[in-house]
């Protein structure tokens, strides 16, 4: 009987620590809604903790809601996160130190992009298509499509694109589906 006992703590504890766990990582995925699906991006603090603290910061402040992707190169990555839409413009908070890492930027990767000045990271970020490693160590890595990238590929090519797509919502931490655009959520709500 103690044995049965035993085995249904370890049980119950293995349960608890295993949600806990999970809650905790899901602090430290960003979802983007495009009009093709949801992307998933595993954040890395790690590697960035001051570039991933100013990414939750700006999508839990619906910052990112709405900004379209102002710079796209096929076989290269897709650039957004700058609310003129032009590539120059960032957020109110001041600029970030970078904070570079030996982490490839590869398939994927998410990492900040700037100016000429390595410190001058602040809102904007690009997902690579392909592999970039030519851009290891000169530009901050904050995190890695773990989902989605299937999206990523669809976003529209241009410098800027005519008709730029946008992130429809970004959020931190939100599993569920509710809030999350698909094709068909996209259609409906251009016909109402």
């Amino acid at each position: 009987m103690k044995l049965l006992y035993r085995f249904i703590f370890l049980m119950a504890f293995m349960l608890v620590t295993t949600t806990t766990t999970k809650a905790q990582d899901m602090d430290d995925i960003l979802f983007i809604d495009l009009e093709y699906g949801r992307v998933a991006i595993e954040m890395k603090p790690d590697l960035a903790p001051t570039h991933v603290e100013r990414i939750k910061t700006l999508a839990e402040n619906g910052f990112y809601d709405g900004i379209v992707f102002h710079r796209v190169i096929d076989g290269f990555m897709a650039q957004t996160g700058d609310p003129t839409g032009t590539g120059t413009g960032g957020s109110e908070m001041p600029d970030l130190p970078a904070e570079f890492s030996d982490y490839n930027f590869g398939r994927g990767t998410v990492g900040m992009a700037r100016t000429s000045d390595p410190n001058s990271a602040n809102s904007q970020f690009f997902i690579c298509f392909d592999n970039c490693s030519f851009l290891n160590g000169q530009y901050t890595v904050w995190g890695q499509v773990i989902e989605g990238m299937e999206y990523v590929d669809q976003i529209k090519r241009g410098e800027p694109p005519r008709n730029p797509d946008k992130m429809i919502r970004v959020s931190v931490g939100d599993s569920s589906t509710n809030g999350m655009s698909t094709p068909e959520d996209t259609q409906n709500s251009d016909n109402e």
